[in-house]
């Protein structure tokens, strides 16, 4: 018989293979400071300030509006700002509604409280809010092109961030159909909007342009340029960026993690076991999935069953990793497969209650069997039984042997 027919090394190890540690770049933050910095330009404008701002899109196809804050409206705009100010955004949202009714507001006093009533909602975690009051801003069209380009990529980002992948991705073409921007976070922001709709060739297109027109890329763009590369198969890709961002980063567990998740996901386990190992040496493997991503590396590989039997073990006595059934199954394989049979035995038997049914504990009973311990080999055969086995029969062939 053999001991673990239920349930292949590789099956398992495919189970907890390496997960990359990175995901889709948001920078709604980013946005969220460059807005106050607008709604500080503006009310040092209204306030008779003389301060100069920055032409954010000098190639924007909007002819940009020459309506300032009205005479009329300018002690509410001034009430509002107060409010928002001292961080009391329902208050500056009840005096931005007034102003965007009042017939008398002209459209720049409409768009910018609009603007501030989507910031404050922002601010309160009111997404659907910010959304419309953003909208709204871009429906006034009363901001000069920065406001109005800056609330338009707000509005584009947050609907990615509700996972309104469609609305977004328009917003966005939108932003660069008008603004004809070729900035490199503006175009990252379109390449992750494409990898979220999983249009992985096009948001590898839009996010190498935006790392070759970039000075200094940023390791989040580079990493999510990495994801997209693996999800159209070019690993060999993915590894070189790996390669050129952990190099860049030796400190940086992340770098050093991915890197090591670049390589198995192009077969190449050696590399991924070294740089893992080396983490290891700096005590920096501290979490669960660290640690099965190394133990996994070892178990796609020829004769590493008793390497991965000590990463387990290690990590289960650090108490890093969970005491579950996957982990404690792994060991027992581990063990098995090494040729260490008495702690397999032992870590087996940690496994088998743990199990949903009855298999580890079958491939338990099979191993005592093999050691010649019969009545432990009956024992965990009929617990096998009781919880449930596909095939019952092997286990009532060891139920029924002699001795014992």
């Amino acid at each position: 018989m053999n001991a673990t027919t239920p349930r292949h090394l590789n099956l398992l190890a495919a189970a907890i293979g390496a997960v990359l540690v990175f995901g889709g770049v948001s920078q709604v933050n980013a946005q969220s400071a460059q807005q106050r910095a607008e709604e500080r330009r503006e009310r040092q404008a209204q306030r008779g300030g003389q301060a100069e701002s920055s032409v954010d899109y000098p190639d924007a196809t909007r002819e940009e509006p020459r309506t300032k804050a009205s005479s009329r409206m300018s002690s509410k705009l001034q009430k509002m700002m107060d409010r928002y100010d001292d961080d009391e955004g329902a208050e500056a949202i009840a005096i931005a509604e007034e102003i965007m009714a009042n017939e008398k507001a002209n459209a720049y006093d409409k768009s910018f409280a609009a603007q501030i009533a989507a910031q404050s909602a922002y601010d309160s975690d009111d997404t659907a809010k910010a959304m419309d009051y953003l909208g709204k801003t871009l429906e006034f069209n009363g901001l000069d092109n920065n406001g109005h380009y800056g609330a338009m990529l707000m509005l584009g980002q947050l609907q990615m961030q509700e996972e309104q992948y469609d609305q977004a991705l328009a917003t966005i073409d939108r932003f660069f159909a008008e603004t004809k921007s070729t900035k490199p976070d503006h175009l990252v922001i379109k390449g992750n909007a494409l990898y979220r709709m999983e249009r992985y060739p096009e948001a590898a297109t839009v996010l190498k342009q935006a790392l070759d027109a970039a000075d200094e890329p940023r390791n989040d763009w580079q990493q999510l340029l990495m994801a997209t590369y693996f999800e159209t198969g070019q690993t060999a890709e993915a590894a070189a960026l790996a390669e050129a961002i952990a190099a860049r980063n030796p400190g940086d567990k992340r770098a050093q993690l991915n890197l090591a998740a670049t390589y198995q996901q192009a077969d190449n386990f050696a590399k991924a076991a070294e740089v893992l190992e080396k983490l290891r040496a700096a005590g920096q493997l501290s979490e669960d999935r660290e640690y099965r991503q190394l133990y996994a590396t070892y178990l796609n590989m020829d004769g590493k069953e008793r390497d991965a039997a000590n990463v387990i073990k290690e990590g289960l006595d650090k108490g890093i990793l969970q005491n579950d059934f996957q982990n404690n199954l792994a060991l027992a394989q581990s063990y098995y497969f090494s040729e260490q049979i008495g702690p397999a035995i032992e870590a087996y038997r940690k496994a088998a209650p743990l199990d949903d049914d009855g298999e580890t504990y079958l491939n338990l009973a099979k191993v005592l069997w093999q050691e010649d311990r019969i009545a432990e080999a009956k024992e965990a055969a009929r617990q096998a039984l009781a919880k449930g086995v596909k095939r019952p029969e092997e286990a009532k062939q060891i139920t029924s042997l002699p001795g014992g």
